[in-house]
């Protein structure tokens, strides 16, 4: 419910800071990401994936509502970096989690029946939250937090350690140097594209929904059910999409046509005179790009992983996600704020057509090594 919301709520007449200073804060939304990937995985391989969601999902929730407390400009900056990293701690132990309960031949449509359940959820936010932030943007924050307290309440009594042997999956196994996230050429290139398609796809978060604020004069209820839309048509379509695609194709060719979605998606915005309409379109279209492209991401850094280095590319693959969530919202303020939202949306429009070319490169490159 926040983070859509966050640009605005800054730039809003109650708080008065301008889209530079809420590029700033979401940069450090981004930086407070990179530390919680970091220390998500090195944690997930230490103490098992359940302890550690549960201090994110508590941490998380309290933070959050302590944010929503903070006025000065340096109390919003560090509670917004100190919120993120608790958070973020969560999606290394999340992704291993996943990995965990899963089956290699169902391990896309695993993580794609997670994305569901999260998108359910941003639908559902989203749509609540532009209603709950035309009444009263500070009332954002407690929703935001108690929910977190809630899925810690429930993963306690649904999923403990006890009823599903997750406890084992603490690995006291030496790591083979050998084996290493860190000396995985491929990852690391797979890693490279990621962040730069990321950095684009989070401009749907703040400077897009800025955009059809300021810009476009939407209301907060129509930009929050532009959000919704995109969470419900994941909700409907991925899962029948993905079975369907599963196993057709290597992962890196649909990731590749669906960062190239994306990038049309962004081009939308210049070349087509954008209204309410356009919006809606515009939006399918980066939903469709976000089902074709995320789910294979997943099931593909998963795959170079073993039982005890899973929270080290849980971890890095969470970084780079960070990263872009550092750069691409502050980046692409900037760029707005002083060439205008139209150089923003040329920019990440070439730049997510640039990266699929990156994926296409790669999908021949281990086409051709597994002959």
């Amino acid at each position: 419910m926040v983070l859509p919301f966050m640009t605005i709520y800054l730039t809003s007449p109650s708080q008065g800071y301008s889209i530079g200073q809420a590029g700033i804060v979401m940069g450090l939304f981004g930086l407070g990401a990179v530390a919680g990937g970091f220390l998500g995985g090195k944690l997930t391989d230490k103490i098992g994936f359940f302890r550690v969601q549960m201090i994110a999902l508590l941490g998380g929730g309290l933070f959050f509502i302590i944010l929503g407390q903070m006025h000065s400009f340096p109390g919003i900056c560090i509670f917004s970096f100190i919120v993120s990293m608790v958070n973020e701690s969560f999606r290394p132990a999340n992704s291993t989690a996943i990995a965990f309960y899963s089956k290699e031949e169902n391990r896309t449509r695993s993580f794609s029946l997670n994305r569901l359940a999260i998108n359910l959820g941003w639908a559902f936010g989203s749509a609540m939250g532009g209603f709950i932030a035309a009444y009263n943007y500070e009332l954002l924050f407690w929703v935001d937090g108690i929910t977190n307290l809630c899925a810690a309440i429930l993963m306690w009594f649904l999923l403990p350690p006890s009823k599903t042997n997750s406890e084992k999956k603490v690995s006291h196994q030496v790591a083979d140097p050998a084996h290493s996230a860190y000396k995985d050429q491929l990852f690391l290139v797979f890693l490279v594209l990621t962040t730069l398609f990321a950095i684009c796809f989070f401009q749907v978060f703040n400077n897009l929904t800025a955009y059809f604020k300021i810009e476009l004069h939407f209301s907060e209820q129509y930009i929050g059910a532009l959000n919704a839309l995109n969470g419900l048509i994941i909700t409907v379509v991925e899962m029948v999409l993905i079975f369907q695609l599963e196993g057709k194709r290597g992962k890196m060719f649909y990731i590749a046509w669906g960062v190239l979605l994306v990038g049309f998606a962004y081009l939308m915005l210049n070349v087509f005179h954008m209204n309410a309409s356009l919006a809606i379109v515009m939006m399918i279209v980066i939903t469709f790009g976000e089902m074709f492209s995320m789910p294979f991401m997943n099931s593909f850094w998963i795959s170079h992983t073993a039982a005890h280095n899973r929270g080290q590319y849980a971890g890095l693959y969470t970084i780079a996600w960070s990263v872009a969530q550092t750069c691409g919202p502050f980046l692409g303020a900037q760029v707005a704020q002083y060439n205008g939202f139209s150089a923003l949306w040329w920019m990440v429009g070439c730049l997510c057509v640039t990266t699929s070319i990156g994926f296409i490169l790669m999908h021949r490159y281990t086409t051709a090594r597994e002959r």
